[in-house]
């Protein structure tokens, strides 16, 4: 099962309402089942560098079916994924891409917001991801 067009915009009106309750200028995207953009918006503002940061980091939530964060915890000098950031076309790897799941717990796509730092990010992600 996959994230509808309906769901992803309705993921980016959560938050969007999160980023403006924060004072932030965020990108936000949203990717289906097959790391697909399915949906994207840019902030009024919001800076154009993230815009690459936000698809990549919800593609690489979905691509390892775990927060961007997690996977960066993992990809430190020593760690069992070091150096992952560079497969893939390029991941990212701190926080602010989150798995999107149905009401039955599927894995249907992610999310992915950049614009501010890592902790606004992964909060903007989360309300996003919690509007299903």
């Amino acid at each position: 099962m996959n994230i509808t067009l309906s769901q992803a915009e309705k993921l980016i009106s959560a938050a969007q309402e999160k980023a403006r309750a924060i004072d932030c200028k965020m990108n936000i995207a949203v990717v289906d089942g097959g790391a697909n953009l399915v949906a994207f918006a840019r902030m009024d503002g919001a800076w154009l560098g993230s815009l690459d940061i936000s698809i990549k980091k919800a593609k690489t939530a979905r691509f390892f079916d775990m927060n961007s964060g997690e996977i960066g915890k993992l990809s430190q000098p020593g760690g069992s994924l070091y150096n992952i950031e560079h497969s893939n076309g390029g991941l990212i790897t701190f926080p602010g891409g989150v798995l999107v799941k149905n009401r039955e717990g599927e894995i249907i796509g992610a999310i992915g917001v950049s614009g501010s730092s890592v902790e606004n990010d992964h909060a903007v992600a989360e309300a996003g991801a919690k509007a299903l």
